[in-house]
């Protein structure tokens, strides 16, 4: 029996990384998507079957390029059975110390990127009769947070988008599990884009003492196959979700003095 196939992009590093590693351990043929083919080749080697991982270098802001791109990933290994939308860039700075171009690239990238791909890979989708998206969005997703204005837009803009998906095509066999980090240690804050666009180049302190990618992973491959809705991974911010949803009040007050940086 031919292995099932993930498509994961932003999978040169951080979660993206750590999920290629476990869905490989797992039985998956992957294909493995960024921009650094360097990296997208160590993390290939690095997993437990390499020679069932295809590497596809994809520009999440390149969006002329993905019914390209799409039909490469097919071409692989003859279908596509699920994709983990994973990449995007991150943000780090006071909405009236940030450009509008800022504001602008990190929805072209998180958003209209991740869309996008979605939008060319569905067909081939809704002909096979079934196909999983797992969107890794954030804890922001749900609830806004000093630093992080457009990046917590766009990733709001993301549960909206694939809550109607989901809605649409359920009849298609298409599922969506939307997947929700708290603080992850990875190299997410240090490649954050400040006001002017330029990388932050620094450790958030939380971040820094966040959950392992690989505890991340294992979190994410369960909720996938088990086809979970939606999923909080992290610690005790995680809780944050429900404090907004049922003391509003109280989460506006803790909020506004937050170390979130």
């Amino acid at each position: 029996m031919a292995k099932p196939v993930i498509w994961i992009t932003g999978a040169s590093s951080g979660i993206g990384e750590a999920a290629a590693r476990k869905f490989s351990t797992e039985g998956f043929a992957l294909i493995l998507s960024a921009r650094n083919t360097q990296e997208l080749e160590r993390v290939k080697n690095s997993c437990a079957f390499p020679e069932d991982c295809r590497i596809l270098p994809l520009d999440l802001a390149s969006l002329a390029d993905f019914p390209e791109k799409v039909a490469t990933a097919i071409s692989f290994f003859g279908q596509v059975d699920m994709v983990l939308h994973n990449g995007g860039i991150s943000q780090r700075s006071l909405i009236k110390d940030t450009l509008l171009e800022v504001d602008r690239r990190l929805m072209e990238v998180n958003y209209f990127g991740t869309v996008a791909l979605t939008k060319a890979i569905l067909p081939h989708f809704l002909t096979r009769k079934k196909g999983q998206f797992g969107v890794v969005t954030s804890l922001v997703g749900k609830f806004g947070s000093p630093f992080r204005s457009s990046y917590a837009g766009a990733k709001h803009a993301l549960h909206g988008f694939f809550d109607t998906l989901r809605a649409e095509h359920h009849q298609d066999g298409i599922s969506v599990t939307l997947i929700c980090p708290g603080f992850i240690r990875t190299q997410v804050s240090i490649n954050a884009v400040t006001g002017d666009g330029t990388p932050l180049g620094e450790m958030d302190q939380a971040q820094d003492q966040g959950m392992s990618p690989e505890a991340c992973a294992k979190q994410l491959y369960r909720a996938m196959k088990g086809k979970k809705e939606e999923v909080y991974i992290g610690g005790k911010e995680t809780l944050a979700v429900y404090l907004k949803r049922f003391l509003p009040g109280l989460f506006s007050k803790i909020l506004r003095t937050a170390k979130v940086r």
